[in-house]
């Protein structure tokens, strides 16, 4: 009996130990220990690949299993062993939790990666540059297209330049061509955004010199002369009559080109005392300016003074001397009077702008409609 009461004691005994003892205790208790922390690899830039490296772990029999966070914060979904970076990430910083278990035991143990840097902005870069398409004359309007970029731009914003400046209110995707573009380069500079993304510009190529509206179709030249008493400046006088034929807004635009010489010439340029001018016709004034044969008379009253109608209406003194020359000259070239057009629009040069406009606006330029109806002889 004592025999069998030792042997119930030895067997409760190894039962109790049996019990208490995890499994696997053979070989002590299973602990899962991060030797070597995880690292994120990738840069910390919107809609790049972060890449997580679980680290070293022991044992090495372990899986692993990732959480991304977000300035310490969990980010929901991003349990993968890569992330890419999206909006809500600018400026923030991006850390992995690896968490390792046991394969065996299911014993785990976390761990987590140094932040990256902040996260910033891509960068938008040109494909192809932006490219203007069209004529490149006066009057004509070219377009510009925003050429190609690394992500599709959401918003697009144009500036032109003339001669390397910005044309102040030039900011449309069009641009027309304006008296001031011609014989300069211009180019168009586009700008761009993206969500995301760095802001990012790119200019075009520099387009040929603008033109006049047409070609060069007749070369005419011209010499200056005085009749009676000068009180004006007659330098002043040949700079602006100049000024008036190349400006590509008056003859010149009709394809004539005008050139001044020291003698000769195919017609002459006169500045007149006011009485003198009738004694080239008894046709002319000693009112107004006027022309005959070969001679282009300006009243030097009317130079200096413009003409009380012009005046009434508030016109500048410079219009009214662009007015008057290309009026004048205008019936060298062969053009005679004309009227109004209707009330509002702009009145023909070769209407009689010094005395009325019949409900015209003045105007100191041949219209599009005097430039285009005949090529002058």
């Amino acid at each position: 009996m004592r025999v069998l009461r030792v042997l119930g004691q030895l067997i409760a005994g190894l039962l109790a130990v049996v019990l208490l003892t995890p499994l696997g205790s053979a070989a002590g208790t299973v602990v899962v220990v991060n030797a070597e922390p995880p690292t994120v690899r990738g840069q910390a830039v919107f809609d790049k690949l972060l890449r997580a490296r679980p680290g070293t772990w022991e044992p090495a029999e372990v899986t692993h299993t990732y959480a991304w966070l977000r300035n310490d914060r969990p980010i929901a979904g991003a349990t993968g062993a890569s992330y890419r970076l999206g909006l809500d990430d600018l400026g923030a910083r991006i850390a992995v939790v690896v968490t390792a278990t046991h394969e065996a035991s299911g014993e785990s143990a976390s761990a987590t990666s140094q932040p990256t840097p902040r996260v910033r902005r891509a960068e938008l870069r040109s494909k192809r540059l932006p490219r203007v398409e069209g004529v490149t004359r006066f009057t004509r309007t070219v377009r510009a297209t925003p050429g190609r970029w690394s992500a599709s731009p959401t918003r697009v914003r144009y500036q032109w330049f003339r001669s390397g400046r910005p044309i102040k209110g030039a900011t449309k995707a069009a641009y027309r061509f304006v008296p001031r573009d011609v014989g300069r380069r211009v180019r168009v500079l586009v700008s761009v955004k993206a969500p995301g993304y760095s802001h990012a510009a790119a200019k075009s190529e520099r387009l040929g010199r603008v033109g006049h509206r047409v070609g060069v179709r007749r070369t005419v030249t011209y010499r200056v002369e005085t009749r009676g008493t000068i009180t004006t400046s007659l330098r002043e006088f040949r700079r602006q009559a100049q000024q008036t034929f190349t400006d590509p807004r008056g003859w010149r635009g009709a394809g004539v080109r005008f050139r001044p010489v020291a003698t000769g010439g195919s017609f002459t340029l006169v500045l007149a005392q006011a009485g003198r001018v009738p004694s080239f016709s008894s046709a002319c004034s000693s009112s107004w300016s006027c022309r005959v044969g070969r001679y282009v008379i300006i009243n030097q009253d009317r130079w200096k003074f413009a003409s009380p109608a012009w005046n009434a209406a508030q016109g500048s003194l410079r219009d009214y001397r662009h007015m008057v020359v290309n009026h004048e000259t205008g019936h060298w070239l062969g053009l005679g009077h004309s009227g109004c057009s209707g009330r509002g629009n702009p009145a023909p040069v070769m209407m009689q702008q010094s005395k009325g406009l019949n409900g015209c606006r003045f105007n100191p330029w041949p219209t599009g409609a005097e430039l285009a109806s005949r090529t002058p002889r």
